[in-house]
């Protein structure tokens, strides 16, 4: 029989909490969202963690503007994302909505989103299984949609592609 072992749960004080935080700050980006999180996770009463977030950002460990900016650069480039997805990520990550309508939507304006889009579709349509043309155009959709496209921009991209195909 398997004895379940009760993990006990890791606190730290307010000082071991900024401490740990200041190392990992200092190593990547973090929001304050996140550094909430790991505080609440670690048992640090919440007017503590509030203390301890207000040194980090008082010091410039924290910036919510300097993560929304690396992170909208990071999901743009590197993974693909749209508008959409990284408005909700940076939500879910505790940014607010001020500073994603301030920082963010300059840089998502950019008219290179719609060449990441055909360029992703493409290579998407590589690997596709698809019984028909018609599948093919819906699972494309699908695709750019869940990638974080406007809807409409997504139809017109794929409709592209398949009009180059069937020259």
């Amino acid at each position: 029989m398997e004895q379940k072992v009760e993990r006990k749960k890791r606190t730290k004080t307010p000082e071991q909490a900024l401490q740990t935080l200041m190392r990992q700050c200092a190593r990547s980006e973090r929001s304050s969202g996140d550094a909430l999180r790991l505080m609440r996770q670690w048992g640090v009463a919440k007017e503590d963690a509030e203390r301890v977030l207000a040194q980090l950002i008082k010091e410039r460990f924290i910036d919510d503007a300097r993560y929304a900016e690396a992170f909208t650069r990071d999901k743009l480039r590197l993974s693909g994302w749209g508008a959409f997805k990284i408005r909700a990520g940076l939500y879910a990550k505790g940014i607010s909505r001020e500073i994603i309508r301030d920082v963010v939507e300059p840089l998502l304006d950019d008219t290179d989103m719609v060449d990441r889009l055909i360029a992703s579709l493409r290579n998407k349509l590589r690997s596709l299984r698809y019984r028909d043309n018609n599948d093919m155009r819906n699972k494309l959709i699908r695709f750019g949609i869940s990638r974080g496209y406007n809807a409409e921009t997504v139809v017109d991209c794929v409709d592209t592609i398949l009009g180059e195909l069937n020259r």
